[in-house]
């Protein structure tokens, strides 16, 4: 099975840190090729822009991808699931949380365009031709629209367009530019993807379960602690934990006390006042540790 990822670029470095941290280490060499084993001898990583990885996978020449929503929908159609999928969409498995931006539609400020239909008849210049049409179709604006590869916040300035298409982060370019943002096109991050004829497939959903125990990992942690017994229900009130504590008898303390061990997964930003609590209700030999993985 392949995995399209980002050769280069902001999406390159995180994606390649998602595969480390799902176990499937990537054997790079130096001179990075193509194509990259990793240590499941049934995957292998395919290396491409961004912009091409979802016709990588269309194409079949990826099983799955990792790109961004604004790619995927730019190149056609993407379903939320295999039953709902056409032949030739792709199907998103999972949000990865990171490279998050808008694409958003954008006129100047001092112009007369406040709202989507007030670009009706007029021009909107897009790096993401297919994306806008479809935006436009659902808003019913029949506006043209032209297809630009580069500096698309200055084409209302020199008279090329009234309006843009463009992906922001931050919003300063527009911001530089004295461009308003009109409305919402579409929010993106980047994600999983797969064909549709794959999706289903063991494999597949092997990575993806890889994938989302990382991400259901990051911002908790696992507590370990001993607890007098007898204030166990008092523990349980400070830490219910990920579906409640697990609780393990152990020996008596050196006053002869019943004790039981209480280990639970907790959101690391309570961590700081949960040690607290916990000390006040008796606990003891707490000790604190990052989660790599974690299957829910």
């Amino acid at each position: 099975m392949r995995i399209a990822v980002p050769n280069k670029g902001r999406l390159h470095d995180p994606t390649l840190s998602l595969l480390e941290r799902a176990g499937l280490h990537v054997e790079e060499t130096a001179d990075r090729q193509l194509y990259a084993d990793t240590v499941d001898p049934e995957v292998t990583v395919l290396y491409a822009r961004a912009a091409d990885i979802p016709e990588y996978v269309r194409d079949g020449a990826a099983d799955l991808g990792v790109t961004g929503l604004d790619q995927a929908a730019e190149s056609g159609g993407v379903a939320d699931d295999r039953t709902t999928a056409g032949d030739d969409d792709l199907v998103d498995l999972l949000d990865l949380g990171y490279g998050s931006c808008r694409l958003v539609l954008a006129a100047p400020e001092d112009g007369d365009v406040a709202t989507v239909e007030d670009l009706a008849g007029a021009t909107i210049a897009t790096e993401f031709p297919t994306v806008t049409r479809e935006y436009l179709d659902r808003k019913g604006v029949d506006a043209d629209v032209v297809t630009v590869t580069g500096a698309t916040e200055l084409t209302p300035h020199v008279d090329m367009a009234d309006a843009i298409v463009d992906i922001t982060s931050t919003g300063t370019t527009l911001q530089v530019n004295r461009l308003a943002v009109i409305d919402e096109v579409l929010a993106s991050s980047v994600r999983l993807f797969a064909r549709a004829d794959v999706a289903d497939d063991p494999k597949v959903e092997q990575v993806r379960t890889a994938f989302e125990s990382v991400l259901a990992a990051d911002g908790r942690r696992y507590l370990m602690m001993n607890a007098p017994k007898d204030r166990l229900d008092e523990v349980k009130d400070v830490i219910p934990g990920l579906g409640g504590p697990t609780v393990m008898n152990v020996e008596a303390d050196e006053n002869g006390n019943g004790m039981v061990a209480v280990h639970a997964v907790v959101e690391e930003r309570d961590v700081f006042a949960t040690i607290s609590e916990l000390k006040d209700v008796g606990a003891s030999g707490i000790l604190v540790t990052e989660i790599e993985r974690l299957v829910e």
